[in-house]
């Protein structure tokens, strides 16, 4: 079971790009729902087994979302969780998150690493290979409080105006796609 989480929500403060100069914006929950529901279509039109851990368009409390997953697992104890984010602070390119220490979670996001090198080329991959694989760790509530493995995603920056105009872009919005369906099936087969 992939649980497929979309963080935050149209009411979550500061979620937004600037307005750029051509009047565009990028609504960060807008955009994590729809990458997310393009990952839950695709997984079910080749019957992988995923559930969208928060159909809400509002934000669901970290608590909550957490008890949702811990629920799930019970039920599919070879679960794993992806959440997927836009950035933002400044910086450019995709980075994955873990939990700190060694975890299982580690070996999925080095799949998701290598998928997005592929899915997002010409892109800054912003990694950490301090313990020895390519994924930053910090205690993120989501990843340290799900009992299942679990991964964040941030999928470019949309502070940034080229990765913003990207992940605004259907080109763009199917790359990053791509990238977790292409990593979530790698995952199932290893």
């Amino acid at each position: 079971m992939i649980i497929l989480d979309a963080g935050h929500g149209f009411d979550t403060y500061g979620k937004a790009s600037p307005v750029w100069p051509d009047g565009t914006q990028l609504l960060e929950y807008e955009f994590n729902r729809d990458i997310v529901k393009r990952i839950h279509l695709a997984l079910n039109e080749i019957q992988i087994k995923n559930t969208v851990l928060v159909p809400e368009a509002i934000d669901i409390s970290l608590p909550v979302r957490c008890k949702r997953a811990n629920e799930i697992y019970k039920t599919f104890p070879d679960a794993f969780l992806i959440s997927v984010h836009g950035n933002m602070g400044g910086g450019t390119g995709w980075e994955v998150w873990t939990s700190p220490g060694e975890t299982k979670s580690d070996k999925i996001a080095s799949v998701f690493y290598k998928s997005a090198k592929e899915h997002l080329a010409g892109f800054k991959m912003r990694v950490d290979h301090s313990d020895g694989d390519p994924d930053k760790e910090s205690k993120f509530y989501i990843l340290v409080n799900t009992k299942c493995p679990a991964i964040l995603t941030e999928n470019l920056f949309y502070d940034n105006y080229s990765d913003c105009v990207f992940m605004n872009s259907e080109k763009g919005r199917a790359a990053i796609a791509d990238l977790h369906i292409e990593a979530i099936i790698s995952c199932l087969l290893t």
